[in-house]
C-alpha cells in the first residue's frame, strides 16, 4: 500500500501466509476456547427423545423403552437388577390397579353420602367377628396372590386363577397397557393426596374441593398446617432434576451410571 504523505512513499508488503495466519486467528481462538471444555466432559448433551422424562440426560441403559410406561425415570436406581425389574413393574401395576379402585370409590361415596372412607371399615364391618373377617381375608387373598403369582412365573402377564393375561373385554394392546399404567400411576398420587388431607384437615376430596373454591386464597395446602412442608417439596422437587443434568454434564465418564443413593 501507499502512504498519504505525497512527498514520501513507502511501501508495505504483507507475505501472504502471514496474512492467512491473521485471518485464521479468530478462528484458532475460538478452537482453543473450545478444546478445554470438550475435554473436561461440559458438552451439551441432546435430549434421549421424546419419552424420556428429563431431556439433556440419558435414561438408565436398563430403561430402553420396552415396557409401558417407560419414560427412563428411576433416580434411585431401584429396577438396575435385571432379575428383580419384571416383579418391580408387576408390583407398581398392581399398587396402580388398587390404587383406581381405591380413589374411584372413595369419589363415589363422597359424592352420594355414603360413610366416608375413613369410617367406611367399621360400617361395612357390621355384626362380623373382626377375627373371623381377618382369618377369611388371609385365605382368599393368600390363595388369589399365589395363584397370580405362579401365573406370573409362567407368562410374564398378570391376570386371575388361569386367566393371563386377564381381558375378558378383549382390549389389550400396548397402547391400552400405556393408558393402563399412566392412569395406575396418576391413581396412586391421588390416594395420598385424598389420605394427606384427610390427615391434615380431617375433610372429604369433595369437602375440601368445597372450601377451597369458597375461599381459595386462603383455604389451599399452603396456608395448611404443612404449608412450609410443601413448599419445602416443591423447591427439592425443583432442583433434583438440575442435579441429575448437572452430575451428568460434569462426569469424566469413569462411572457410567450414575447412582444417587450409594447402596
Amino acid at each position: 500500500s501507499t502512504g498519504c504523505d505525497s512527498r514520501t512513499h513507502h511501501h508495505y508488503s504483507f507475505p501472504t501466509s502471514t496474512m492467512a495466519a491473521i485471518c485464521t486467528l479468530p478462528v484458532a481462538l475460538r478452537a482453543s476456547v473450545r478444546a478445554p471444555v470438550k475435554a473436561r466432559g461440559m458438552s451439551v448433551k441432546a435430549a434421549a427423545g421424546p419419552q424420556h422424562w428429563l431431556p439433556g440426560s440419558e435414561p438408565p441403559a436398563y430403561l430402553d423403552g420396552t415396557m409401558a410406561g417407560d419414560y427412563g425415570f428411576d433416580p434411585l436406581r431401584l429396577g438396575q437388577n435385571a432379575e428383580t425389574l419384571p416383579y418391580l413393574q408387576e408390583a407398581e401395576l398392581m399398587n396402580g390397579r388398587w390404587a383406581m379402585h381405591a380413589t374411584a370409590g372413595i369419589l363415589f361415596t363422597d359424592a352420594v353420602g355414603l360413610p366416608k372412607f375413613w369410617e367406611a371399615g367399621d360400617a361395612a364391618l357390621g355384626d362380623w367377628d373382626l377375627k373371623t373377617l381377618v382369618a377369611i381375608q388371609v385365605v382368599v387373598m393368600g390363595f388369589l396372590e399365589a395363584a397370580r403369582i405362579r401365573g406370573f412365573y409362567a407368562t410374564g402377564e398378570s391376570g386371575v386363577v388361569g386367566n393371563f393375561p386377564f381381558d375378558p373385554s378383549g382390549q389389550d394392546s400396548p397402547a391400552m397397557k400405556v393408558k393402563e399404567i399412566k392412569n395406575g400411576r396418576l391413581a396412586m398420587m391421588s390416594f395420598l393426596g385424598m389420605v394427606s388431607q384427610y390427615a391434615v384437615t380431617g375433610t372429604s376430596p369433595l369437602e375440601g374441593l368445597k372450601a377451597h373454591m369458597a375461599n381459595p386464597t386462603q383455604v389451599n395446602i399452603f396456608t395448611s398446617s404443612v404449608g412450609n412442608e410443601f413448599v419445602a417439596a416443591i423447591i427439592f422437587c425443583s432442583i433434583a432434576p438440575c442435579y441429575f443434568v448437572l452430575q451428568e454434564q460434569i462426569s469424566d465418564g469413569s462411572d457410567d451410571e450414575f447412582r444417587p443413593i450409594p447402596w
